[in-house]
């Protein structure tokens, strides 16, 4: 059986920088209110990438995966050695929601809540959640070809594209090349771990 910890939410800063540790993964995710949009335009999506390149490296986490939706998100992160996804999803997301408020004029938070955080210790688990977020838009009827959804890393992580510069070592480590995980995404299409499906620690309704 699959499992994952979760360490619920990283609202106050002090109460969280211990959460995270050196060396893990884990699973960020959040969705918008009243589960509304939370990118409106395409250069919305841009933004945030552009976000996370510039601080990727600067907190010491590396983006294994992630997938930008109408309305939510996911990201699986690594944290280095001495790096902070606490201060990385803060400055970035501060950021992101200050720029996309002032876009549409709106008042209040752009997010429903403070982001999911799941620490994954399971190896079985790790490889279908990389499916599991690159498929997104396919198990939600927005694409027909994967490949079509410009708003993942899922073509780096088969090696189609090289505009992102993260780290892709643990997709070679877990599928044994990215052009095995191309095909272990074709195999397993919508039909992830029902594990996992039944954890409770993925939005696969949104």
């Amino acid at each position: 059986m699959y499992y994952a910890e979760d360490f619920g939410s990283i609202k106050k800063k002090e109460m969280r920088m211990d959460k995270y540790q050196d060396g893990c993964i884990y699973h960020v995710y959040n969705i918008g209110r009243n589960e509304e949009a939370i990118f409106f335009e395409d250069r919305n999506y841009k933004y945030l990438i552009r976000k996370m390149i510039h601080n990727y490296k600067m907190y010491g986490v590396n983006i294994i995966a992630f997938c930008f939706m109408p309305n939510h998100f996911h990201l699986l992160l690594k944290q280095e050695s001495g790096g902070s996804i606490s201060e990385f999803l803060d400055i970035t997301f501060a950021a992101y929601d200050s720029s996309t408020i002032n876009q549409e004029e709106r008042s209040g938070d752009l997010f429903e809540t403070e982001p999911k955080i799941v620490q994954i210790k399971k190896k079985e688990y790790l490889k279908y959640l990389i499916w599991y977020i690159h498929n997104n838009p396919m198990k939600a009827g927005m694409i027909k070809r994967i490949e079509e959804w410009k708003h993942s890393n899922y073509l780096e992580c088969i090696g189609r594209h090289k505009a992102y510069p993260f780290d892709l070592n643990i997709i070679n480590e877990f599928y044994g090349s990215q052009a095995e995980y191309k095909l272990f995404g074709r195999t397993t299409g919508n039909d992830i771990d029902p594990g996992i499906e039944k954890s409770g620690y993925l939005i696969d309704n949104v």
